[in-house]
C-alpha cells in the first residue's frame, strides 16, 4: 500500500470547498506563531478559522506567554479576522502522562502521548462548540511523524464526531517558507519544542 500524501489530500478537499464556495468553520490547534505561520497563509482564506493555543506541556509560564503573545500579535498584524482560543495550561495532565517517559528520546511514546493530549482537547472543544472541522500545525516541523499526528486526528475525529482536516504542511517548502515569514515579520522562534524534556537536546 503506498503511504498517504497527506499535503495533497489537503489541497483536495480546500479545492472542491473552493468550488462549493464554502468556507466551514475550523478550529485550529497551534503550537507557536512560527508553526502557524504558513498553514494560516494556506488555510486563511478556506475557512473560517479560530486558533487554538493549547499546549500544556509548555511547563515554563514565561514561554508559555511569550508564545501565546507571539502568536496573538502575529494574527492581529496579519489575520484580523481569525479568532484567537487560549485554552488552559492543564501543566498536570502533561506531567502525568510524561511520568516515567522522561528519559524517552524526542519523537518517542512521550510525544505521542503528549500529541494526543494536545489533539483530544481540539477535537473535543471543536465539536462542543460546533465547529465543521479541527487540525493542527504540528505537521509543519520535519521533525514530527505526520502519519502519526494525522493518525491521531483521525482517532478523535471519530471519537467526537467532528472533521479532521489531515495536512503534512512542511511539504512544498512549507517549512523553509515559515522560517522567511518569521525573519520578515521579527517573530520569536524558539529552538526547541516546548517541553522541559525537548529543551535539554
Amino acid at each position: 500500500m503506498k503511504p498517504r500524501q497527506y499535503h495533497k489530500e489537503l489541497k483536495t478537499i480546500l479545492s472542491a470547498l473552493a468550488e462549493e464556495g464554502e468556507k466551514p468553520t475550523l478550529l485550529l490547534h497551534a503550537c507557536c506563531a512560527p508553526c502557524a505561520s504558513f498553514p494560516l497563509t494556506f488555510l486563511a482564506d478556506a475557512f473560517d478559522l479560530t486558533v487554538y493555543y493549547y499546549n500544556p506541556n509548555i511547563t515554563d509560564i514565561e514561554e508559555q506567554d511569550k508564545r501565546y503573545e507571539e502568536l496573538k500579535r502575529h494574527l492581529a498584524e496579519n489575520y484580523p479576522t481569525v479568532g484567537l482560543i487560549r485554552g488552559a495550561h492543564d501543566e498536570d495532565k502533561f506531567l502525568a502522562l510524561a511520568k516515567g517517559l522522561e528519559e524517552v528520546p524526542e519523537g518517542g511514546i512521550r510525544c505521542a502521548r503528549c500529541f494526543e493530549l494536545r489533539l483530544e482537547e481540539t477535537a473535543r472543544l471543536a465539536a462542543e462548540e460546533g465547529y465543521a472541522y479541527f487540525a493542527t500545525t504540528l505537521t509543519l516541523s520535519p521533525l514530527k511523524n505526520p502519519i502519526l499526528i494525522n493518525g491521531i486526528g483521525e482517532k478523535f475525529a471519530e471519537k467526537y464526531g467532528v472533521k479532521y482536516l489531515v495536512s503534512d504542511f512542511k511539504k512544498e517548502g512549507g517549512y523553509l517558507r515559515s522560517i522567511e515569514i518569521c525573519k520578515e515579520q521579527g517573530l520569536y522562534r524558539q529552538n526547541y519544542c516546548g517541553c522541559a524534556y525537548s529543551k535539554r537536546i
